[in-house]
């Protein structure tokens, strides 16, 4: 009966069902607390003003950069199944001392702009884990089946944790809902440790190679993106992905802070805007995104989203104001999330191991978060420059195109080596 219920919304089969709804659960867990922290931070942001965030930026981009060889260090020494709770427990500490900070209003400015840069550098290093973890559980087959539903189950986590934020902010405060994203992440923590039992059964060599440490050094990470072409256009997609969303968010943020001054309305503003992606997101990723990436492939999947923003861009130009912002968000965020997101982790699903942990773990933090410490100081003087920051988002409407054009040549890359690995094993 389970099966056939969720073959309504995706390609499972048998022996995948146990595996596939701890993944769901998983990541319904971790993007609920990461949804309660979102708001936060993003009040925190205006709060700073918006000549300050190019230096959150900046101090966010440093961070990763210390953070991303110690995390190599710790995969190179410890396997998965003690690594990935001990990452997400020190998180957990994390939170519990920010909202002590916050609570007893200790350095309220400077605690305010560390937890801006932290949960920034916590999203993108929880998320990034993991999809590792995915990409080393699931092949390329499977992951073209099963990584949008798996998603929705990111999505559905988004909507409890963007509910929770609107229906709670003004009831018990923003700072007590960081509670509740420690108990989500620490169920997240349970559901990870389910998953490795459910794993599916692989080889033996296969099991053996899961239960290691990978090896390797601190730096691995970039000599691995260094010397591979595809992982070097994965990066180059990440940091066109950054560049879009950098500029969308400085726009954003000019647009909120217009309408009011009450830092309670404008985080309900942010949530609302989550809450409206994310019901659309659903609906795709359980009826569609399975389907839609089986037939179109990787990377015109992955391509949508370039498209989207330039689209938006234009859109942005012509009507700019409040709705304009949240149609735009909201269709990107679905988009993203929705076809995306899951074919760019899918893209992953066919390096080695070292490289599904190491180099995709800097390409989705460093070089994420460099490319936002690049582009928000580009915004800052291209907004000078110009007097508008609407005629920034002019500026990227042609890197749009190009965007969308890699995200096609990495999917015949990554068909290639298929075909490649394929050929060797025969």
């Amino acid at each position: 009966m389970l099966h056939s219920w969720m073959s309504r919304f995706a390609d499972i089969r048998p022996d995948e069902i146990r595996a596939t709804l701890w993944s769901f659960l998983y990541f319904f867990c971790l993007l609920a607390a990461y949804l309660i922290l979102r708001p936060l931070r993003d009040e925190m942001g205006i709060a700073a003003g918006r000549d300050t965030l190019q230096y959150l930026f900046t101090a966010t981009f440093f961070v990763m950069l210390a953070a991303s060889p110690l995390y190599a260090g710790l995969v190179a020494k410890m396997p998965r199944q003690k690594f990935i709770p001990l990452i997400y427990r020190f998180f957990i500490l994390n939170i519990a001392t920010f909202w002590a900070l916050l609570y007893f209003k200790i350095e309220v400015t400077w605690t305010a702009r560390v937890f801006f840069v932290w949960v920034s550098v916590f999203n993108l290093f929880a998320v990034s884990v993991f999809w590792s973890f995915m990409a080393d559980l699931f092949a390329t087959e499977q992951g073209k089946r099963l990584f949008g539903f798996i998603a929705a189950g990111g999505t559905a986590g988004t909507l409890l944790g963007s509910s929770l934020t609107v229906g709670l902010s003004g009831l018990v405060g923003p700072v007590n809902l960081l509670i509740a994203a420690g108990v989500l992440l620490e169920l997240a923590v349970f559901c990870a440790l389910r998953l490795e039992r459910a794993a599916p059964k692989r080889e033996p060599m296969d099991e053996q190679l899961e239960t290691q440490a990978l090896g390797g050094g601190m730096l691995s990470g970039f000599r691995l993106i260094a010397g591979s072409p595809y992982l070097m256009g994965i990066a180059l997609w990440v940091a066109f992905l950054s560049l879009a969303g950098t500029f969308l968010y400085f726009i954003q943020q000019d647009v909120v802070r217009s309408l009011s001054e009450d830092p309670a309305v404008r985080t309900r503003i942010f949530a609302g805007m989550d809450l409206i992606a994310n019901l659309m997101t659903l609906g795709l990723q359980c009826v569609a995104t399975g389907q839609i990436i089986k037939r179109l492939g990787a990377g015109p999947g992955a391509a949508i989203l370039p498209v989207l923003f330039g689209l938006g861009f234009v859109a942005l130009i012509l009507a700019p104001g409040l709705w304009t912002i949240v149609a735009f968000q909201a269709l990107q965020r679905t988009l993203n999330f929705a076809f995306s997101n899951p074919a760019r982790e899918i893209l992953f699903t066919s390096v080695a191991r070292e490289e599904k942990y190491k180099a995709k773990n800097l390409i989705d933090t460093v070089v994420f978060r460099g490319g936002d410490v690049v582009w928000s100081w580009a915004f800052a003087g291209l907004a000078a420059l110009t007097g508008s920051a609407l005629a920034v988002a002019g500026c990227a409407i042609p890197i749009m195109a190009g965007w969308a054009g890699l995200a096609v040549w990495l999917g015949r890359k990554q068909e290639s080596l298929i075909k490649q690995t394929q050929g060797r094993q025969e």
